[in-house]
C-alpha cells in the first residue's frame, strides 16, 4: 500500500519536505558516480549509502524507483584550471602504465564490487560521461545560444551573471564569491571570476580530447552531470543525491546549466550526506587516512556491519568512524543473523504488539532517514517478550528491504529456487541487460506472484522466499 508521506531535507529549501513525486507512484532519481582513476574508500562510499538508502526508503512505501548514476571516466577536477593541466585520469594512466579508458574500467569494476558488498543496489542505469560527449555539446551550444555562455580562446564558459538564481543551493551568491576563491577557477578570458568552463580547449599532450565546435577539447566537471540526467530523467526530476562537499561548486553550477538549458527548474529536492572522519579527520586520500572496503574483509569484518554502522548516526551529520565501533556493530549483525535462524517465520498475520513496532520503525525510516530511530526500534522488537518469535522473523526479514544487512542470509541457506523461477530469472536479467526496464519490471512482478522476494545485486536479480 503506498504511503506517500516521506520527507526529506532539501538542500535548495533548506528544510525536511515531504516528497511529492512529479508522476504519482514513480520517483525518478539522480545520484553523482564515483570518478574512476583510484579506488573508492569508506568516505566515498557513505555517500553512496545515502542514495542506496533513499531509494530503499522509497521502495518499501511503495514507490516505483529509477535511479541513474553516472561514471566520471574523465577525469576533469576543480584544480584543472588551465589547457596545460593534466587530469587525474592522465596522471593514473601514466602511474599504471594502463591507458585511460583502462584506468577507468578497472576502477569501475573494483567500485561496483566495493558498493554491492555493502548492499548497495545497482542504478538502473551507469552513463559513462566518455559515450555521452555529443549531449554535452549539444548542452553547451543551447547555453550559448540562450546566452548563458559564450567562447573564450577556444573554451567555452558558463555566464553566471545571465543567471539570477546563482548560489539558491550553497549560499554563494555572486556578491559573497571573490576572485582567488578556492572553489574557483582561475583562467584568462572570464568575464566574470565565478564563471565556470562548459568545455575547454585541450592542451598539448592531453590524451582525452573530442572535436568540438571550439576546436579540440574536452568537457568541464559540471556538464556532464546536467546532459546525462537530463537525458535518463528528462528535463524534469524528483531527486538528486550526493556528498555535500558537492553543494558548491558542483551542483550549484549543475542547477544553472541545467535550469539554464531547459528554461525551467530541473531539479525539486537536493539531499546531501555529511563526511566520514577517522580520528577527527574527514576520511580522505589527501589525508593518508583512507580505508577500503578489502581491508574490512581482511580483518574479517562483514562489509555490511559497516552499513549498520552507518545507521547510528544521522546522514546530515558527520561521522565517527573507528574500528571498535565497526566490530561491535559486526558482533550485532552476525548476532542478528543467528537469531533469524532460531526463529520460524509467521505462518499468520501480526499482533498488535508486532504491528505497533512496524508502524514506528516505518514512521522513523520516512522522517528524514531516522535511522539511529530505526535502529533502537530494532533493539526493542528483538528483545520484545510481547513478540512471538515467529512475527520477529516476519518483521527484520520486511525491514531487512530498507536495512540491506543480509539478515535472512543463514536461515535461508538451504534454500533453492525452483527451475520456473530461475528461468524467469534468467530472463529478467537479460531484459536488465538490454535496458528494456518494462519486460524487468513484469517479471519482477511475476516472481513476486509466486511468493518470492527480488533483489537486484552487483551478480543480477537475487530471489528468496517472501514470507
Amino acid at each position: 500500500m503506498l504511503m506517500p508521506h516521506m520527507r526529506l531535507h532539501n538542500t535548495l529549501s533548506r528544510q525536511v519536505e515531504e516528497v511529492v513525486p512529479l508522476e504519482a507512484g514513480r520517483i525518478k532519481m539522480y545520484t553523482c558516480g564515483p570518478t574512476v582513476y583510484r579506488f573508492a574508500h569508506l568516505g566515498n562510499l557513505r555517500t553512496f549509502l545515502l542514495a542506496d538508502l533513499v531509494r530503499r526508503a522509497l521502495e518499501f512505501e511503495g514507490y516505483d524507483v529509477t535511479q541513474i548514476m553516472n561514471i566520471t571516466d574523465v577525469g576533469h577536477m576543480t584544480d584543472e584550471s588551465s589547457a596545460e593541466a593534466v587530469d587525474k585520469m592522465q596522471l593514473a594512466a601514466g602511474d599504471e602504465g594502463l591507458s585511460p579508458l583502462e584506468i577507468a574500467a578497472k576502477y569501475t569494476e573494483a567500485f561496483l564490487a566495493d558498493a554491492a558488498a555493502i548492499g548497495v543496489r545497482p542504478a538502473h542505469v551507469y552513463p559513462k560521461a566518455t559515450e555521452h560527449i555529443p549531449e554535452m555539446l549539444e548542452l553547451t551550444r543551447a547555453l550559448v545560444a540562450e546566452g548563458h555562455a559564450y567562447e573564450s580562446e577556444g573554451s567555452v564558459y558558463f555566464d553566471v551573471q545571465s543567471f539570477p538564481a546563482y548560489g539558491q543551493l550553497s549560499g554563494n551568491t555572486l556578491d559573497n564569491l571573490v576572485p582567488g576563491h578556492r572553489d574557483l577557477e582561475t583562467a584568462p578570458g572570464k568575464k566574470h571570476h565565478a564563471d565556470f568552463s562548459l568545455w575547454k580547449q585541450a592542451g598539448p599532450g592531453r590524451l582525452m580530447k573530442w572535436d568540438s565546435p571550439w576546436g579540440e577539447g574536452f568537457p568541464g566537471w559540471h556538464i556532464e552531470c546536467s546532459a546525462m540526467s537530463m537525458k535518463y530523467l528528462g528535463d524534469r526530476f524528483d531527486i538528486h543525491t550526493g556528498g555535500i562537499d558537492l553543494t558548491f561548486p558542483h551542483h550549484e553550477d549543475e542547477i544553472a546549466q541545467s535550469e539554464g538549458g531547459a528554461g525551467h527548474k530541473v531539479i525539486n529536492m537536493w539531499v546531501h550526506g555529511g563526511h566520514l572522519r577517522l580520528k577527527g579527520q574527514k576520511i580522505a586520500k589527501s589525508s593518508g587516512n583512507v580505508v577500503r572496503v578489502p581491508e574490512l574483509v581482511e580483518r574479517g569484518v562483514d562489509p555490511l556491519s559497516f552499513r549498520y554502522l552507518t545507521f547510528q548516526t544521522r546522514y546530515r551529520s558527520e561521522m565517527d568512524f573507528s574500528w571498535e565501533a565497526l566490530e561491535t556493530a559486526d558482533h550485532r549483525v552476525k548476532q542478528l543473523r543467528r537469531r533469524m535462524v532460531e526463529w520460524a517465520p509467521a505462518a499468520d498475520g501480526l499482533g498488535a504488539a508486532a504491528t505497533a513496532l512496524d508502524e514506528r520503525f516505518r514512521e522513523a525510516v520516512a522522517t528524514d532517514l531516522d535511522m539511529p530511530k530505526a535502529v533502537v526500534i530494532l533493539n526493542e522488537l528483538v528483545s520484545s517478550d510481547a513478540v512471538p518469535d515467529g512475527e520477529k522473523y516476519a518483521l527484520l526479514a520486511s525491514w531487512d528491504a530498507v536495512l540491506g544487512l543480509d539478515l535472512e542470509r543463514e536461515a535461508l541457506a538451504g534454500w533453492e529456487p525452483t527451475a520456473e523461477m530461475q528461468a524467469l530469472v534468467d530472463e529478467r536479467d537479460a531484459a536488465r541487460a538490454g535496458k528494456d526496464f518494462a519486460q524487468a519490471d513484469e517479471l519482477r512482478d511475476r516472481l513476486q506472484e509466486m511468493g518470492l522476494e527480488v533483489m537486484d545485486g552487483a551478480d543480477g536479480t537475487k530471489i528468496r522466499p517472501r514470507d
